[in-house]
């Protein structure tokens, strides 16, 4: 049955709204994604959602590519892609056995990590560089076991690459490879494994192409005119707002 056949036009505009936040996010405003995050779940249910949203991030991912290529900065992918992979195939095995109350919370947990790692960071600009490859192993697996399980890895890439210092569009360009890569990776899991994408999601995801589309080009324009300097402050503040939305649910 056509899983979008019984929705009243608020759910519409709900996952609407989640596509062009996917765009966004993807354009670099980061944080704004757990916005979505919260808005998938609330309509599709926690796990079922990440099928939902995964073919539309891997077309966000392939314009944010195309727009950042110049920028990635190829050792940063280098050191985390083996330790999220490591850290997908983990979530791959324990995801297919948690209920849904489990999974909520896990979510719902990251999120709370995520808020009090970054504003540590935020106020601790003093704070060395990390360049241990026990941090990137770490930041690694968490990022790969959370975008498996809930799409959640994007603010913790962020922390990490907020960490290093990298400027914005160095940050975006490098995620954008990242997360091409990754969620490529994760699609036939997806679909063999927990069979979250179907024929039916698949079609939803074409309808919200659109939304996509247009929220990517519209965080193509905010991101442009925020400089440089202040990027950590938008990041952090978008990164709060989702995780009260999700606590507020």
């Amino acid at each position: 049955m056509d899983i979008s056949s019984t929705f009243t036009w608020q759910l519409w505009a709900l996952v609407y709204l989640g596509a062009f936040i996917i765009g966004l996010a993807k354009a670099g405003l980061k944080g704004v994604e757990m916005l979505n995050v919260t808005i998938m779940a609330l309509v599709f249910g926690g796990k079922a959602s990440t099928g939902v949203v995964l073919p539309m991030l891997c077309v966000a991912d392939i314009l944010a590519v195309l727009y950042y290529n110049r920028h990635a900065q190829w050792k940063y992918f280098w050191q985390l892609l083996p330790w999220i992979i490591f850290g997908v195939l983990s979530g791959v095995y324990i995801g297919n056995i948690l209920e849904e109350a489990v999974f909520k919370k896990i979510m719902a947990f990251v999120i709370l990590l995520i808020v009090g790692v970054m504003s540590w960071l935020e106020y601790r600009k003093s704070a060395p560089i990390p360049t241990s490859k026990w941090f990137a192993a770490m930041m690694g697996i968490v990022t790969g076991f959370t975008t498996m399980l809930g799409n959640l890895a994007g603010p913790l890439s962020t922390i990490y690459f907020l960490a290093l210092r990298l400027s914005k569009n160095d940050l975006i360009g490098t995620a954008a490879w990242l997360f091409l890569v990754i969620n490529l990776f994760k699609l036939p899991f997806q679909v063999l494994v927990w069979h979250n994408v179907t024929f039916d999601t698949l079609q939803l995801n074409l309808m919200l192409l659109p939304a996509l589309v247009l929220g990517f080009f519209v965080g193509i324009r905010i991101v442009s005119i925020i400089q440089d300097n202040n990027y950590r402050r938008v990041i952090l503040g978008l990164t709060l707002l989702g995780a009260l939305v999700i606590f507020m649910r």
